[in-house]
């Protein structure tokens, strides 16, 4: 049991009904217990995150791969966990947030593992955290079903996917459980909770808790990581080594440090991903003053087969399999429509992504709409026959330097008007969503979440600051993004009239696109009224 430690725990969200058999005064102390004992070492990595980034910025240091772990990365010698109960052959991963129709939806699609999504699928209202904690408590119970409109019921098939949780990252707070009056890690609120509450339960279907770690930017923000699941593992008397992580290789400078996360959280990892759009917004958050040589072309035109991006995944797969691990690819987010020939041309693109995941020795993939788990799962069929995985395959005529992740330039591209309004419409339509409570939004046949709105906002910002011209030669500046931005307002108000949250949508994009710094709209000012105002 969680000791009872001397502090005051405060809920400023509702408590009641359903919500009570989540926000136990156990659950609460195991929370609390958790964020207590690693709250100084996560605010002293959040502050090193932004040093790093200053020094990256200023040109001070330049990113490579570290001396000091010369060792971790040179020793053939260490291995991660083997793989757990589930985890075993991953060929197939759906995302999606966990209200309760996906829920279902996804652990009924035919996927291997379900990425339960409390990060960016999901708008982080007190309704949608706590909720969605209830949705997986009842599933792992077998106790979840789902009426729709017109009356069918759907509940959970014989052979549902694993589930695999991604808390919030480390940089967000959840502002309506305080300890102290200070508000707790989101986090270890998510993770907390779902492990709180099902540890024991998974371990005793055959399955155990498994988490997707996001956002992390060094090795040492892993090594917290481990240190928690030591730690919560002690608490609740689960066997060491339970836990197993698959951490989203998303940011530039965790690209660097690939063989030391797998080796921080080793007798707990089971892999890593390839995110790619939080990987593009991060290589212009960290390069945002180093000029054109860092400035991207349109966003449909970064793929994941540019040299940067294709060194960053093929290095994924090496060092995963180096090491055990299996590596993940990326998202496919088309949204099958009622237009067979849009249908058609998109499912070819999954197709040859999947096609070239597979190829290049990835042991599954990611897709966003249970509609795209057959041809997923037939690429990777194909690939792997009888066998669950490509461990086997150590990709070692792959060799990665320094300056290839760092190769931006060579995405080559340009910049048309076309591209930036559809950035601009894409993140008003989103955050606008997102502000009135989805945070996994269907925008124009896409599946799209909050990198999407980062991305589409920082490419603007950093063609504004760069001058960057248009295929016609005009040099994009505010006044004419300004413009541009008017234009897709109207259009927005056209075609789905009036929204509640336009206009806070609005503010969002003039502040992080077109202002002078380059800041997350999850840190702006719309952004702290709506934690605080608009959803408890």
């Amino acid at each position: 049991m969680v000791a009872k430690l001397n502090y005051r725990i405060e809920v400023t969200g509702p408590t009641g009904g359903r919500f009570a058999e989540i926000l136990t005064p156990a659950a609460l102390d195991f929370v609390a217990k958790l964020d207590n004992t690693f709250a100084g070492r996560r605010s002293e990595l959040l502050d090193e995150r932004r040093r790093r980034r200053e020094r990256v910025q200023s040109g001070e240091e330049r990113l490579d791969f570290l001396p000091e772990t010369h060792r971790i990365r040179t020793d053939d010698s260490w291995r991660i966990a083997p793989p757990a109960p589930g985890l075993e052959d991953r060929r197939v991963e759906i995302t999606g947030p966990t209200d309760r129709k996906m829920t279902v939806n996804a652990l009924n699609s035919g996927a291997k593992v379900w990425l339960a999504d409390f990060e960016d699928a999901t708008s982080p209202t007190w309704h949608n955290i706590v909720d969605g904690q209830l949705n997986l408590f009842d599933a792992i119970r077998r106790n979840i079903d789902f009426t729709t409109e017109t009356g069918k019921r759907y509940t959970i098939g014989d052979d549902p996917a694993t589930i695999v949780a991604r808390p919030r990252g480390w940089h967000l707070v959840e502002k309506h459980i305080r300890i102290d009056g200070r508000p707790v890690s989101a986090s270890l609120v998510d993770f907390g909770l779902y492990f709180f509450h099902n540890a024991r339960q998974l371990l005793a279907r055959g399955s155990g808790p498994y988490f997707y770690l996001p956002k992390l930017e060094s090795h040492l923000e892993a090594r917290l990581w481990n240190d928690v699941f030591l730690l919560a593992q002690q608490e609740l008397g689960i066997p060491r080594g339970t836990v197993r992580a698959t951490v989203l290789i998303e940011t530039i400078t965790a690209a660097f440090e690939m063989d030391e996360i797998l080796y921080e959280l080793r007798e707990h990892a089971s892999g890593l991903n390839a995110g790619r759009w939080d990987y593009i917004f991060s290589v212009i958050k960290n390069f945002s003053a180093h000029g054109a040589d860092f400035v991207l072309p349109d966003r449909a035109q970064v793929t994941m087969t540019v040299p940067f991006m294709r060194s960053y995944t093929e290095l994924l797969v090496r060092t995963c399999h180096r090491r055990g691990a299996h590596a993940i690819g990326g998202m496919a987010a088309f949204i099958p429509s009622k237009d067979p020939a849009t249908n058609e041309l998109a499912l070819e693109k999954v197709r040859q992504d999947k096609d070239r995941e597979a190829g290049d020795g990835f042991d599954g993939s990611w897709v966003a709409h249970p509609g795209l788990v057959p041809v997923c799962r037939e690429v990777f069929d194909e690939v792997l026959g009888g066998w669950p995985n490509q461990l086997t395959r150590l990709r070692e005529d792959v060799e990665v330097s320094a300056e290839d992740l760092l190769d931006v330039a060579s995405a080559g591209g340009e910049v048309t008007e076309a591209g930036v309004r559809a950035n601009i419409n894409v993140a008003l339509r989103y955050v606008d969503s997102w502000l009135r409570g989805t945070g996994a939004a269907a925008i124009h046949n896409l599946m799209e979440d909050a990198a999407t709105a980062e991305i589409a906002r920082c490419q603007i910002w950093q063609w504004i600051r760069n001058g960057t011209k248009l295929e016609d030669g005009t040099a994009l500046t505010r006044e004419l993004a300004v413009g541009f931005l008017d234009d897709e307002l109207a259009k927005f108000r056209a075609d789905l009239g009036a929204s509640a949250r336009l206009d806070d949508a609005r503010a969002i994009f003039t502040e992080t696109a077109l202002g002078e710094k380059l800041p997350s709209f999850l840190t702006t000012g719309a952004y702290a009224r709506y934690l605080t105002d608009t959803i408890r």
